[in-house]
Order: C-alpha cells, then structure tokens, then sequence
C-alpha cells in the first residue's frame, strides 16, 4: 500500500489562502486539495459548501494521487483535513486518517509537487447524510450536534447567514474546543455549511460513534425559513 499526505489547509472568505500556505511549505510529497474548489460544489441553495458530485471528486482524488492501494493521510485547518476523510469514506475509500501538521517533526517542502495521477473509483454511501425535510421531521428523536462558535450558536451575532441562531434541540459542540460527552442515540452533526461538521464526525468515529453530516447545515437552514432558536438550551 502506498501513502498519499494531502494538504487541506484553507480559510473562510480567503479564497486561495490555503494554496498559498501549501506552496510555503508543506510535508514533502503532499498533494492540495481545496475546501472551495475540490472538495465542495459551487454554492447555491443546498448552502455555500454543498458536498462535491460524484464526477468531481473522483477527478480531483485522482488528480492528488489518490486511488485504489492508497492511504491518504490528510492534514489541513478549520475542517479541511475531516473534510476530505468525509469525502473519501462517503465515496467508498476507508483508508484514511487524519494528522494534525503541528505532529509532523520532519522537515517541510515549498513549492508544488509533481503527483502522479491515480484512477479513483467512486462507490457512494447512502446512508451517511440527513437532508432539511428529514432532520425537520426528525428533530425530536436524533442527538443534533452544532459545531459552530458558541457565539453564532446562541445568535449573539451572525456574520454570515441571513438568520442567527440553531437548529431547534442542537446542542453546542464546538469544532475547535474538545468533544462534549454526547447521550446515547442517532448523531446528527451540521455547522455553517458541512465543513468544520466534519471534525465532530471524525472525532465520533474515533471513539467508536457513528454520526450523519447534515450538508447544507445553517447556510440551507436559515435560507428554508425552518424554525430557529436562539440563546442556550
């Protein structure tokens, strides 16, 4: 089996920034691949980060030098890494992990790298995604994991979305704090808009929980005119 390292760094509204990073440096031999460009399909109304298709993410696996015989080790910022091992177990590939790059104690490599490319052959799941009109009729029997920032959890502010607040019963849990316990039941875990949800999903499954991603997350929510609520529980 061969390693694949892929970079999956990127930031909110910096378009590029990730890139830019990967070509300072990163862990040598490491692909790119975007949160916006590569693993995501142009926003519209499923939210601003609607899962990549199915045609795509295969060309853009590929083009990282990801395929059959390949363990990708992913690394990244703000869900970027969770991101992709999403991806990759929702089309089918389970040999993957994620690394934290602040663990890496080798050296890094600036500039691109030449990746030979890889055929990826995508095998979809159906069962790890909830859409709005299933989660809405579902709401009071599933375990709703929030990962945003406390403060646009309870709509103290909300920078982004054209309503503030939470998806009725979601509990805050944010990404980038550790993990709350979470109850026995069916894990539900949505954000702004299906990325940093990931992280939730990914820490689940390393203490042996399963959980759905809710894809369009706030961004699809807020935009339905479903029911919101606002402060703590």
């Amino acid at each position: 089996m061969r390693y694949q390292f892929v970079d999956c760094r990127w930031e909110l509204g910096k378009p590029g920034h990730g890139h830019e990073l990967y070509l300072a440096g990163h862990i040598p031999g490491a692909s790119f691949l975007d949160v916006e460009r590569d693993l995501s399909s142009p926003p519209g109304p499923a939210g601003r980060h609607p899962l990549a298709s199915e045609e795509q993410f295969e060309g853009a696996a590929g083009r990282a030098g990801i395929g059959g015989g390949v363990f990708v080790v992913a690394y990244g910022s703000m869900g970027g890494a969770e991101r992709l091992w999403w991806l990759l177990r929702h089309f089918g590939q389970d040999d993957c992990a994620v690394l934290d790059l602040n663990g890496w104690l080798g050296p890094l490599r600036s500039g691109e790298e030449e990746i030979p490319a890889a055929e990826f052959a995508p095998r979809p799941r159906t069962d790890d995604t909830i859409e709005a009109d299933e989660l809405q009729e579902r709401l009071g029997e599933l375990v709703l994991l929030d990962a945003r920032v406390p403060e646009r959890y309870r709509g103290d502010l909300e920078p982004i979305d054209p309503v503030a607040g939470h998806i009725p019963g979601a509990r805050n849990a944010p990404w980038n704090e550790p993990l709350p316990e979470v109850r026995a039941g069916e894990v539900v875990a949505y954000c702004g808009s299906g990325v940093t949800a990931t992280v939730l999903v990914h820490r689940l499954a390393l203490a042996g929980r399963e959980a759905k991603l809710y894809p369009g997350s706030w961004s699809e929510w807020s935009r339905l005119g479903l029911p919101a609520e606002t402060g703590e529980p």
